[in-house]
C-alpha cells in the first residue's frame, strides 16, 4: 500500500522535507492534494468527522490506518522503515531533535514574510516584515547555519549529520541551504565559505541518483511567492561581517 501524503497543492512548503525522504528511498507514495479532489481529502481529515486521529495542519502522513502529523514526527516515523534512520536509539533521539530545531528555523523563515499575522497579506506588513528581516540575517541566520555546522563538524563518525551514515536529516538540512539561497541570496552569498561542511553535504545531497532525479522531474515544485520561502528583494539583505 502507498504512502499517502498530505500537504497543500503548488508549494514545496513543509512538505517538501517529508518529500524528499520518500524520494530518495524510491518509496511507493501518493502526493494526494495533487490528485484530482485531493485538497477535499485533506480538508475532510482535518475536519475529523468520525476520527480518532485529527491533524491540525498539514503536512501529515497516512499510513494504512495510521494518520501522522508534523514533519519531524512524519520523519521519525518514516526514518526506520525507509533506511533513512540512525541505528542507534540515541542517535535517532539526536535526529529527531535536529528536525525540530529545524522545525524551528523554518518558523523564523515564514515570519520574516509574515510577522504581524497569517491572515494579513505581505503587503500589508512590508514595513515590520523589512525589520523582522534585518534582525534575521544578522543574528538568526547565522546562529543556526552556524550551529549546523558545529553539528557536522563534530560528528566523530563520518561528514553526515548524525551518526556513520546518511538519514533524513541530511536531507533536511539540503532543503534549507535550497530555501534559504531563494529567498535571500545575497545574504547567503559567500555561504560556501562561511558553512564549508554544510555546503559540502547540500553539493552531495544534490548529486545522489534518486535525488537528482527528482529535482529534473515534474514532481518537484518550485519555490514561489506562497510558500515558506520567499523571495522578497527588499528583505534580502546582505550579512556581511
Amino acid at each position: 500500500m502507498a504512502y499517502e501524503l498530505y500537504y497543500w497543492d503548488g508549494i514545496p512548503g513543509r512538505g517538501e522535507f517529508v518529500r524528499l525522504a520518500l524520494e530518495y528511498a524510491r518509496a511507493d507514495y501518493v502526493d494526494v492534494a495533487r490528485m484530482n479532489g485531493g485538497t477535499e481529502q485533506l480538508l475532510a481529515l482535518m475536519k475529523g468527522e468520525n476520527a480518532n486521529v485529527v491533524p491540525f495542519a498539514p503536512p501529515f502522513l497516512k499510513d494504512g490506518e495510521i494518520l501522522v502529523s508534523h514533519v519531524a514526527n512524519i520523519l521519525l516515523y518514516l526514518g526506520s522503515r525507509l533506511g533513512l534512520a540512525p541505528e542507534s536509539e540515541i542517535e535517532r533521539l539526536t535526529a529527531n531533535g535536529l528536525q525540530l530545531t529545524i522545525t524551528d528555523f523554518v518558523a523564523e523563515v515564514h515570519d520574516c514574510h509574515h510577522p504581524i499575522g497569517t491572515s494579513l497579506y505581505y503587503e500589508e506588513q512590508k514595513d515590520e516584515a523589512k525589520r523582522r528581516s534585518e534582525t534575521f540575517v544578522a543574528e538568526r541566520l547565522p546562529k543556526f547555519l552556524g550551529y549546523f555546522e558545529k553539528v557536522l563538524a563534530h560528528n566523530p563518525k563520518s561528514d553526515h549529520a548524525v551518526g556513520s551514515s546518511f538519514s533524513y536529516i541530511d536531507l533536511s538540512l539540503f532543503h534549507l541551504v535550497e530555501g534559504l539561497r531563494y529567498a535571500f541570496p545575497q545574504a547567503m552569498e559567500g555561504d560556501g565559505a562561511r558553512y564549508q561542511r554544510l555546503i559540502a553535504l547540500h553539493d552531495r545531497v544534490s548529486q545522489l541518483p534518486t535525488i537528482s532525479a527528482y529535482l529534473g522531474s515534474e514532481r518537484r515544485l518550485a519555490f514561489n511567492q506562497s510558500g515558506i520561502f520567499r523571495h522578497y528583494p527588499e528583505l534580502d539583505v546582505l550579512n556581511r561581517p
